[in-house]
């Protein structure tokens, strides 16, 4: 699909989609306990669903009705073909999980899902005595059941690695012991995992360098649990309503939340955006920003937000410690830099950084999304900055994360076309 959204202010308010990383912990931990469990969402994405499929083949029975799922334990499919489509979070949560519940399952993986690392979750898994066949291709098999103890693994590939254990840990009955080989990265996505199993009435903790799970735990259901607001995808409009001047207001935010992303208001504010809270609404203005310099290593998800900041800013903009941008849906760094210099934009990788010269009107132009959400909407938020329409092929992919992307553009006012 093309999209071609016109240049012009984005402004007014718009509702933040529920969390993709909430919901599909929430639906994994509802799909492990004995009894059925409401999982509100407002929002269904394609990872969202994949996560729902792949538990529907393994061991629940999940209906969606009224912007919310209705999960029912079943017993566990024995040789299950569980497709994760492109979603890296539901591979990587679900590999230990069915291991711990000795599905002998199989895995779909789509799009560029086989080349994502992954040999460190799969060595803490057969150091365990999990068989893992088919690990080079699209189709990966997974035998044996996984018992508690002590588990060694890197902490700084991927936190879904290490969420993935927590959430298969009181499936083994046994305490578990997940040890850090290296420092923990984007530690808020393991606070999310945390917070999770404490819903469901598992008590864990996360000291310096390992986590602790006590044995003889089981899940309980809450009865009813709600998807909270996005912070990821809310940074687009607070940062497009910035760069574009704004003001915009997301609803439906919580600053309370464990979400790492929500750390967006802060460096909102290191570009001089005005940004004021109420309640669970954000809104944020942006008059005469200035150039900053932003590290993203816990938070990579905002890179591409924070790239609009960077066209509208004056001077330099820095976004430093960009070597976990390579490995998401595109290679990001190299993508974001691709599209923004598809606009004309002065952008450029200089070692871990990825440099952005802002503060002039771009003419616009035509954007590869790179089959990456966060591109497309990066790529369509920059029309404010335009002053010709910004044509995005491959707009598709916005369905990864928040299929009603486009329609909430147009209600902040571009006018936008799709075909």
């Amino acid at each position: 699909m093309k999209a071609t959204v016109y240049p012009g202010p984005i402004t007014g308010s718009v509702p933040a989609i529920a969390s993709k990383s909430q919901a599909h912990r929430l639906l994994i931990a509802a799909a492990l306990v004995d009894v059925p469990t409401r999982v509100a969402c407002a929002d269904i994405s394609k990872d969202i669903q994949a996560t729902a499929d792949c538990l529907n083949a393994l061991c629940a029975d999940i209906s969606y009705s009224a912007g919310a799922f209705a999960v029912t334990p079943r017993p566990v499919s024995t040789g299950a073909v569980l497709d994760c489509g492109e979603s890296g979070s539901t591979w990587r949560f679900l590999l230990p999980v069915a291991a711990a519940l000795g599905a002998r399952a199989t895995f779909l993986l789509r799009g560029r899902l086989p080349q994502r690392p992954m040999a460190a979750l799969y060595q803490a898994l057969e150091g365990q005595g999990m068989v893992i066949t088919g690990k080079s291709g699209g189709r990966v098999s997974v035998e044996g059941r996984l018992a508690g103890g002590a588990v060694a693994i890197a902490g700084d590939v991927s936190s879904q690695f290490i969420s993935g254990l927590l959430l298969a840990a009181p499936l083994t009955g046994q305490a578990v012991d997940i040890r850090l080989t290296t420092p923990l990265g984007s530690a808020a996505y393991v606070d999310i995992t945390l917070q999770t199993l404490a819903r469901f009435g598992v008590r864990a903790e996360r000291q310096a360098d390992a986590l602790h799970v006590p044995g003889a735990q089981r899940y309980r259901s809450p009865g009813s649990v709600e998807a909270e607001g996005d912070w990821s995808n809310a940074a687009f409009w607070l940062c497009a309503g910035a760069a574009g001047g704004g003001p915009v207001t997301c609803t439906g935010l919580d600053i309370h939340s464990p979400q790492g992303d929500r750390a967006v208001l802060d460096m909102l504010c290191a570009f001089g955006a005005q940004v004021t809270v109420s309640g669970r609404d954000v809104t944020v203005t942006g008059r005469d920003l200035r150039a900053a310099d932003i590290d993203i290593d816990a938070t990579p998800d905002l890179a591409p937000a924070l790239a609009l900041l960077g066209l509208a800013a004056r001077g330099e903009t820095r976004l430093t410690n960009i070597a976990r941008l390579r490995l998401k849906e595109s290679d990001r760094a190299q993508t974001i830099t691709d599209a923004l210099r598809a606009l004309d934009a002065a952008a450029d990788m200089q070692g871990d950084s990825l440099v952005i010269r802002g503060g002039s009107q771009l003419p616009g132009g035509v954007c590869d999304a790179a089959d990456d959400h966060r591109i497309a909407m990066m790529a369509a938020c920059a029309a404010c900055l335009c002053a010709s329409p910004v044509d995005i092929r491959g707009a598709e992919a916005v369905d990864k994360s928040y299929p009603r992307f486009f329609d909430d553009l147009r209600a902040l006012g571009p006018r936008v076309e799709e075909e």
